[in-house]
């Protein structure tokens, strides 16, 4: 069953109980939803030493990516911000990694923004630029 933006918004919140956020206190909740229908959850996972931390967008995606999906429609994110929080720059680099799909912000009072993940990031490195660096290096 493929969900409306509100279902997956409304999954997503309910997951922010599982963040690991002892540090920052500030838990985030991501689901994402891959092209065949399948759901992934991630949550914010911090830790003692900071740069192990993992943000939930990129936890969802490493979960997705370790079951084998590759193709995404939309990720859906949640804080306990009254407002939409958007994802920080290196969720947005680990994100369009997987092509152009559909970014959901949702805050605590109900406020949705809608992006994409290449317009969260524009001139962003991707496979491409490799691709295309590569065909220019074999001239």
């Amino acid at each position: 069953i493929i969900m409306n933006q509100q279902e997956l918004l409304d999954k997503a919140r309910a997951g922010l109980v599982n963040s690991y956020s002892p540090y920052s206190k500030f838990p985030v909740s991501a689901i994402l939803l891959c092209e065949d229908g399948t759901i992934f959850h991630g949550v914010n996972v911090e830790n003692a030493s900071y740069g192990g931390t993992i943000c939930a967008e990129r936890s969802a995606l490493v979960a997705a990516a370790s079951a084998g999906h590759r193709k995404f429609k939309s990720i859906s994110i949640v804080t306990n911000l009254e407002t939409p929080a958007s994802p920080c720059g290196l969720c947005r680099q680990f994100m369009v990694e997987f092509g152009n799909y559909e970014v959901i912000m949702g805050g605590a009072n109900g406020s949705v923004q809608v992006s994409s993940t290449a317009q969260l990031l524009p001139f962003a490195f991707t496979p491409a630029s490799l691709d295309e660096f590569n065909s220019q290096s074999k001239k």
